[in-house]
């Protein structure tokens, strides 16, 4: 557990940031204002940026949610593969598939059977690495499938996990964050926080890290779009396309990813210090559509590259 001197370190450093005057020009979701949601956003920090299942080669998650988490409804799902690649159905290439999402529904039974398209089986063809879902109030279960271009499973797929749909969003009152509750109160605003729509038609972001954040080195970086599918360079897929990550320090060239390969995720190992992120989502072409941009701190090392410690549940 992080102590609370670090904690401190962290909270100035953040805001220090932002009194140098750096401007979100692009878009990208800053930190919250209010002093307990950043608290509370910034202790969750080192889960959604450590590298995880490492040893597992072709890991889905989701990218925003959790086993036991309560939401309202309609809430954000977003999709997360590493080590493999992401491409529109109907468009076959190694290491490349499509995700799906099983609602209150087991794995298909078939192993070489396409999955069934129904209200059970979501199926994510273009190429998205999230959706908006409605679900009515009450226990759901939930699980990431991902398969080929034919929708034949790889049977590369996420833990199934069990969420609460509390209510509708216009309904039901948003979480608040309550210092002499912080705990729990903390836990319900984060799930919300997580799960709340993109408000937006097209745009191209970060997942798991807000402009502002202070981070350990290294480090996973989740990408997610909106309004496009993805895929690698050089498909003949029409509103698809591939991340480029550029990071630079103090305007100097750092360094560049470009996930050609359709992949959604990567690792950056950088020393301590700020850091400019440059987002763009390019199509198959090589033509540039979208761009953000974030700023991180990076304030320590990991050991041995993992955090010393054990994930919650």
């Amino acid at each position: 557990m992080m102590s609370m001197t670090l904690h401190r370190k962290w909270l100035f450093r953040c805001a220090g940031l932002w009194l140098i005057g750096f401007s979100l020009s692009v878009g990208a979701k800053p930190l919250p204002d209010d002093p307990l949601q950043r608290q509370c956003w910034l202790q969750h920090t080192a889960e959604r940026t450590e590298l995880g299942r490492m040893l597992d080669p072709t890991p889905v998650t989701f990218s925003n949610l959790g086993n036991g988490y309560t939401v309202r409804s309609p809430f954000w799902v977003e999709f997360g593969i590493r080590g493999m690649g992401v491409m529109p159905a109907g468009n076959k290439m190694d290491k490349t598939g499509h995700h799906h999402l099983l609602i209150d529904t087991p794995l298909p039974p078939g192993v070489f059977d396409p999955i069934p398209f129904s209200d059970t089986y979501r199926h994510f063809g273009k190429g998205q690495t999230g959706t908006v879902l409605d679900l009515p109030a009450g226990q759901h279960t939930l699980r990431l499938l991902f398969a080929d271009h034919a929708h034949r499973p790889y049977f590369v797929f996420s833990p199934e996990i069990k969420i609460t749909v509390v209510g509708k969003r216009a309904e039901a009152p948003a979480p608040q964050i309550n210092s002499e509750q912080f705990d729990a109160t903390c836990r319900a605003w984060y799930q919300d926080e997580l799960t709340t729509p993109i408000s937006t038609g097209k745009a191209v972001y970060v997942k798991n890290i807000r402009s502002g954040e202070p981070v350990d080195s290294p480090l996973l970086v989740k990408f997610g779009v909106v309004g496009f599918g993805v895929a690698p360079a050089g498909s003949p897929v029409n509103d698809a396309g591939y991340f480029v990550l550029k990071v630079t320090k103090k305007k100097v060239p750092v360094s560049s990813v470009s996930l050609k390969n359709g992949a959604t995720e990567t690792i950056l190992d950088l020393p301590p210090g700020d850091y400019d992120f440059e987002v763009e989502f390019v199509g198959t072409e090589g033509k540039r559509l979208l761009q953000d941009e974030l700023r991180i701190a990076v304030v320590r090392k990991r050991e041995n590259g993992f955090e010393n410690r054990t994930r919650p549940q």
